[in-house]
């Protein structure tokens, strides 16, 4: 017996013909507010809040990011800067230009504290010490009756800064900005005792900062693409100098 299947019967011209389907009206993604699934909106707002939230403070707060290493160990902190105030006032003792010395022992304690640990040398430390330094100074060289220090200061200011901006423009990545920024101040101190004082600095700086960098390329805990904070032995070539030729 053969399969049949019985003829389909006609429509009913009462009802009339069958309705389509409703048929969605298309939607312009353009004018479409942002779904649920990402409710943040377009991916350039995100990006640029984020890159907002990065922005270095330029004022000092115990709130900023940078100040994390300072107040996370103040023990350390408070050491750290006594230490090397003490040592630097005991060698100028007496002298006009002690409260300069002091000061530069202090900022430049936390900013090797810093660097160590975020690899950052930030503005509210740096950028200060420019006018705070010069008026100290200033006054040492007014009290001490020669002009010529501060002059020797301000000559030893600007090569070192230009000597640095030098190096940050023709081998970007090997150095920060903040360096460059530091080494105005550090310039400064290292001119106010002379020349032989600024290269003893100098020569300090870049010999330490070499050393340790081969140590540890040596000792497998660096790579050659890797970064070393650089302040602390700016820092420390300055402190050196100081040693070496205040009195």
């Amino acid at each position: 017996m053969s399969d049949f299947a019985p003829p389909t019967p006609p429509p009913d011209p009462s009802t009339g013909p069958a309705a389509a389907p409703p048929v969605d009206p298309p939607v312009d993604s353009a004018a479409a507010p942002p779904s649920a699934a990402d409710p943040a909106g377009p991916p350039d707002a995100e990006a640029g809040a984020e890159a907002a939230a990065e922005e270095e403070p330029t004022a000092w707060s115990w709130r900023a990011d940078w100040t994390e290493p300072l107040w996370r160990r103040p023990a350390l902190t408070v050491a750290a800067c006594a230490l090397a105030a003490a040592v630097l006032g005991a060698r100028t003792f007496a002298r006009p230009e002690l409260a300069a010395v002091l000061y530069l022992g202090v900022v430049g304690a936390l900013l090797v504290l810093v660097d160590l640990k975020l690899h950052r040398l930030p503005n509210p430390l740096t950028l200060p010490s420019y006018p705070i330094a010069l008026a100290l100074l200033g006054a040492a060289a007014a009290v001490e009756g020669d002009a010529l220090p501060f002059v020797h200061a301000l000559i030893g200011l600007a090569t070192l800064w230009t000597l640095y901006a030098v190096q940050w423009f023709l081998l970007p990545g090997q150095i920060g900005f903040g360096d460059v920024k530091l080494a105005g101040v550090l310039g400064l101190y290292l001119g106010w005792y002379g020349s032989d004082a600024w290269v003893t600095g100098v020569v300090v700086t870049y010999l330490s900062g070499g050393l340790v960098a081969v140590g540890l390329l040596l000792a497998r805990r660096r790579g050659r693409r890797d970064a070393i904070p650089y302040g602390p032995f700016m820092v420390a070539g300055t402190f050196a100098a100081i040693l070496a030729f205040a009195g």
